[in-house]
């Protein structure tokens, strides 16, 4: 595969501190796609709760392109909650990163008990987020994955591979902020990666690229999406 266009910032590239918040992010991502996707058709929006919701709410309001959401969760490493060893989505998918499992010794019942944990915690999400409503067709249609950070990419690689098997025809990936390793990865899978914030070296943390940054509670995304118009209030 010839691999993923990215298009990013340069003056940006390995910077701390770029976004007040995850509204000022997601607005500079609209004004980046605004001439590729305004207006697309056969084009959606979908966000990955919780960080990417408003991300992807100010894409989709911005570009006027329909919003869902992709419920989807990386695997925590045990005693780690902030590290994942791979990720899970509502529609099954599974991806390990079997290498650091092996390098950190966790065990097979240890990963079994972490997926079955994740499993439940999308289950509850896809209510909440979703009132349990099945996936959109993404047959024959672009789709724009919204989230506030790519780290690893594990998470935002099981989008990508779920929207596929869906039928999507093209797969566009939009953060505001990602490491240079998860681009990587992401390349082979995607066609377009739209990040202006790209950073490399040993560390690197999401939070890092806003001044403003805090976990979303439940609550809080509900109401976001209430306000946006796709939940009922």
């Amino acid at each position: 595969m010839k691999g993923a266009k990215v298009f990013e910032i340069p003056t940006l590239r390995n910077k701390t501190h770029v976004f007040k918040d995850r509204d000022e992010a997601g607005l500079f991502l609209a004004r980046m796609m605004e001439s590729y996707y305004r207006d697309a058709p056969d084009t959606l929006v979908l966000g990955i709760p919780s960080g990417g919701v408003p991300i992807a709410i100010a894409i989709s309001k911005d570009l006027n392109l329909p919003l869902d959401l992709f419920i989807v969760r990386k695997i925590q490493i045990p005693g780690n909650p902030e590290a994942g060893m791979g990720s899970l989505s509502f529609t099954g998918g599974l991806y390990l990163n079997q290498e650091l499992i092996d390098r950190l010794g966790i065990t097979p019942q240890q990963v079994e008990w972490q997926i079955e944990r994740t499993r439940k915690e999308l289950e509850k999400r896809n209510r909440l987020f979703r009132d349990g409503r099945p996936l959109p067709d993404f047959s024959g249609k672009t789709v724009i994955i919204a989230d506030d950070g790519l780290a690893s990419g594990f998470t935002t690689l099981a989008v990508i591979r779920g929207v596929k098997r869906g039928g999507a025809k093209r797969v566009v990936v939009s953060a505001p902020t990602g490491s240079d390793t998860a681009i990587d990865r992401l390349k082979e899978e995607a066609d377009e990666i739209f990040c202006p914030n790209i950073r490399g070296g040993f560390y690197y943390a999401v939070a890092d690229a806003y001044l403003n940054w805090y976990d979303l509670e439940p609550e809080e995304v509900i109401e976001r999406l209430k306000r946006a118009g796709y939940l009922k209030n």
